[in-house]
């Protein structure tokens, strides 16, 4: 659907998330790394997404209670889940492993996690398939010792099928890359002779890059190919699985912000949009300097330009979405289409400051949009008892 339908059918500020595009990502993702590495979509990038995602990858990987509940409504192949988080409540994994004989892994983050498990597949005699996250030097995941431990103490009950590794987002270092799986390799080859077992799978977290900016330049085909190379070093019997987020969904989301104030004074020029920073969040954006990828409604070419700081409604002078945007002949009215902003826009921003309204979000599919969410008033979740 073209801008002019999207701003003409739904009141901004709004984000689309377009099915089309997303498909075509996840197509053009399978075509450059080896064909036998699956995919799995980390959820928590869009949720609104996870529907249509699933049709194309082989995993969603789940963190929460809340990601959970939304797959059980969407009545998500609960075989296709991988359940992981660093916290999930005793009362909903108990929950989970009561109700549901096909999940199709666990994760483990620390022993806590593992006696849980363990506990609750011998209670309702499940085996449950598990993969153990090992620690990256972070908050996340056991180390090793800790994982040498669950290998000497498990019982038949829990399938330790192996490894999930994530270290850090937006990673386009090669050294970087080299190194994690030079260790990942060597920590598989060293336990399993040690142990005398043999794993099945690791479960990559990419980190894969995203090009938000204007300014930026990342060549992508480059990095996967790279990729793929040291996948190619990995032992040959394991599976591997690329666990992608932000890679697989940005590119299919846009947001619209209509221009609704401008005023200049002796710091520049100022366009107030009814959006803001509570509804778009760019990583690695720094004090607005940075250029994002953009579209102005109506369309115009190049003129009469002049820098604009583009500034939300939010009463706090940290509310500066761009500095310096050349614009020609800006004007109330005028909508900013914000491009690839299909992941973690709509869930990490400050959404309740100011009990300011949540954006509606529209799925769009070729010439079709649809409103899922309409615009969400805050003041309800922010009202004190009476």
């Amino acid at each position: 659907m073209t801008n002019q339908k999207l701003i003409e059918s739904f009141a901004t500020p709004f984000y689309v998330f377009d099915f089309e595009v997303l498909k075509d990502r996840i197509e053009h993702i399978k075509k450059s790394i080896p064909s036998n590495i699956d995919l799995c979509y980390a959820v928590k990038a869009n949720t609104f997404i996870i529907g249509e995602a699933e049709k194309y990858v082989q995993r969603l990987e789940v963190c929460s209670q809340g990601e959970f509940e939304i797959c059980e409504y969407l009545k998500t192949p609960m075989e296709k889940i991988v359940l992981s988080g660093v916290y999930k409540t005793p009362e909903f994994i108990e929950r989970v492993v009561k109700r549901y004989d096909n999940i199709g892994i666990y994760t483990i983050e620390s022993l806590t996690q593992y006696e849980l498990l363990k506990r609750l597949a011998q209670k309702y005699q499940k085996k449950l398939n598990v993969l153990v996250r090992i620690n990256s030097k972070n908050q996340f995941g056991l180390t090793e010792d800790e994982f040498k431990t669950i290998i000497k103490d498990n019982d038949s009950m829990i399938e330790l099928k192996g490894i999930q590794y994530f270290s850090t987002t937006q990673k386009s270092s090669y050294k970087k890359l080299k190194r994690e799986f030079d260790y990942l390799g060597e920590l598989v080859t060293r336990i399993e002779e040690e142990f005398k077992i043999s794993f099945q799978e690791l479960e990559y977290g990419t980190g894969s890059p995203v090009t938000y900016f204007e300014e930026e330049c990342f060549d992508e085909e480059e990095y996967f190919s790279q990729l793929s190379q040291l996948v190619s070093q990995m032992p040959s019997h394991l599976k591997i699985t690329f666990e992608m987020g932000r890679s697989i969904a940005a590119s299919c989301g846009t947001y619209y912000s209509s221009v609704v104030d401008m005023k200049t004074n002796k710091a520049g020029n100022f366009a107030i949009i009814d959006g803001g920073m509570n509804h778009l969040v760019y990583f690695g954006q720094s004090m607005a300097m940075k250029h994002p990828h953009f579209e102005m409604y109506p369309h115009r070419d190049a003129g009469n330009m002049a820098e604009w700081n583009i500034c939300g409604s939010l009463c706090t002078v940290n509310d500066i979405v761009v500095k310096a945007l050349p614009v020609d002949d800006m004007s109330i009215g005028d909508v900013i289409i914000f491009k690839n902003t299909g992941a973690y826009c709509m869930c990490e921003g400050i959404s309740l400051f100011l009990s300011r309204e949540l954006p509606a979000v529209v799925l769009a599919h070729g010439d079709n949009a649809r409103l899922v969410r309409n615009h969400f008033k805050t003041s309800e979740l922010n009202k004190p008892a009476k």
